[in-house]
């Protein structure tokens, strides 16, 4: 994977420097209309220098166009630099980051599951002579790349697996991104998943799944409470049969507190054995 990366680096470089330093001349033709470019601007000083001098800001970059080649050096800026009138064109390009929707993608899941996806992208032009030499429009390009990335890197997936790993999902698309757009002198700096939408269907199927899930749990818990308690009350119901005067402890104590609660009433806690009695006869 890194020698296949180290190669396509050299290649790009390789392209670069075609680019930049082109080996093959303008030729007689193209000398004579240099030269005559020349001479119509040395005669037609100080007017032709406002037409000769250009200004690129900091955050731009411009390619010259010298009778349809790229000028030796590659790209110029920030700051001045010297066109001719008659043989030269230039092109500016923006150098900034530059932010994007991705339009909301119906997607096909590993798991026949149909969602709607969208994101962010973040890029910016690493070399501008490659952003204009190599593809017509770098920016749209960009954009339908993007798009056709993020269903296939998505149709790969399960629905879980999106719903739990953006993260991963969205490193696997800036990593395809960047590696596809290098040729165009573009870096792919950051992607994000912004929101997955599912069927309505899919909704309620799962808000039902989620609370039949909370109920299973919640039965659970208080089987294992009622468990927990009768085990509390078997070990009290012994430690009372062994010691007769704790049962009448408790009897005050419960006395006490039905008092503090509600104070009109009064019970008067009778012995079993009495009981007993009245029902023998």
């Amino acid at each position: 994977m890194e020698d296949g990366k180290e190669v396509k680096a050299a290649k790009r470089r390789e392209r670069q420097a075609a680019l930049e330093n082109p080996d093959s001349d303008v030729g007689l033709c193209g000398w004579v209309l240099i030269g005559f470019s020349l001479l119509l601007t040395l005669v037609t000083l100080p007017l032709s220098i406002w037409m000769c001098i250009k200004i690129v800001k900091e955050y731009e970059r411009a390619i010259i166009f010298r009778l349809g080649r790229i000028l030796r050096g590659g790209a110029k800026g920030p700051g001045l630099f010297f066109v001719l009138p008659c043989t030269d064109s230039y092109i500016n390009v923006d150098m900034r980051t530059i932010t994007f929707d991705i339009p909301p993608q119906e997607v096909l899941t590993k798991d026949s599951v149909t969602v709607s996806v969208d994101g962010v992208v973040y890029y910016r032009v690493q070399n501008a002579t490659l952003a204009v030499a190599n593809i017509t429009n770098a920016d749209a390009a960009t954009r339908l790349l993007a798009q056709t990335t993020l269903r296939n890197v998505l149709g790969t997936k399960n629905l879980a697996e999106i719903l739990s790993d953006r993260e991963e999902i969205a490193h696997s698309m800036q990593s395809t991104l960047d590696d596809a757009t290098d040729d165009w002198g573009i870096k792919v700096e950051r992607v994000e998943i912004k929101d997955v939408k599912l069927p309505q269907q899919l909704q309620r199927a799962m808000a039902a799944e989620a609370e039949a899930s909370r109920e299973a749990r919640a039965k659970v818990i208080a089987a294992e409470g009622e468990m927990n308690a009768s085990r509390a009350l078997k070990e009290a119901s012994l430690v009372i049969a062994e010691s007769p005067s704790a049962l009448q402890l408790r009897y005050l104590q419960t006395l006490n507190t039905i008092a503090a609660e509600k104070n009109s009433t009064i019970i008067f806690p009778l012995p079993m054995d009495m009981m007993q009695a009245f029902m023998k006869r």
